[in-house]
């Protein structure tokens, strides 16, 4: 496979699901689990893959490493600092776990970029996001601190790196929608996904899109 090099990928599975009033990872769609599609598509990019989670157990069918938080409770920033610490790669690719429609280019042209900055992370239509962007081990000492001084918001260390955003029209001429920052908090969420989905199945020339498409194989 042509793995990209140096990066491991990262996925969040910490969050509360408080809106869905259920697992969202677990979800089932066409035949599998929510996150395994996921996870395929990061062991299609990446040599390592990760889940962070604190119920590893939960997640014993994918065939990946897991690891915990280091810090406890203090959400996702916690979560990436767990990743990057235990990650082989001296960098990593970091998404939740309720982002369905992943971009293969979009994530390579942020890989492509790691050497340059040790935060590269796109600008979506609401702004920087970080729960879909590159991080590398230079981040581990600001993201420490901030989350000892309960600085829990992900960009509080950024002040303390180096940060390249790619910009809103570069990321549109990858993605012109800005499917790949879409995430699923509520049940209409789920549905409409479920919908969409459906439609995308029954389109053959969507197949070479780059984005995940929740299908079991």
């Amino acid at each position: 496979m042509n793995f990209i090099p140096d990066v491991t990928g990262v996925i969040l599975a910490g969050g509360q699901s408080s809106r869905m009033g259920s697992n969202k990872a677990l979800l089932p769609i066409q035949g599998g689990r929510f996150i395994e599609a996921i996870y395929r598509r990061f062991s299609e990019l990446f040599p390592e893959v990760l889940l962070v989670t604190n119920n590893p157990e939960q997640y014993a069918f994918l065939p990946c490493r897991k690891v915990g938080d280091l810090y406890a409770g203090m959400g996702a920033l916690a979560g990436l600092h767990s990743g990057l610490r235990h990650a082989a790669s001296p960098h990593i690719f970091a998404a939740a776990c309720d982002m369905p429609w992943l971009n293969s280019a979009l994530i390579r042209r942020l890989a492509g970029l790691c050497d340059t900055a040790d935060v590269v992370i796109p600008q979506g239509e609401n702004g920087l996001e970080p729960l879909h962007a590159i991080y590398g081990k230079q981040c581990l000492g600001p993201m420490k601190e901030s989350l000892e001084t309960d600085r829990r918001r992900i960009v509080s260390f950024f002040p303390q790196v180096r940060v390249r955003q790619l910009r809103q029209e570069q990321v549109a001429a990858i993605d012109p929608g800005f499917d790949s920052f879409r995430n699923v908090n509520t049940p209409a969420d789920y549905y409409q996904l479920r919908a969409e989905y459906s439609e995308h199945a029954l389109e053959p020339h969507q197949a070479g899109c780059g984005k995940v498409l929740l299908k079991s194989r």
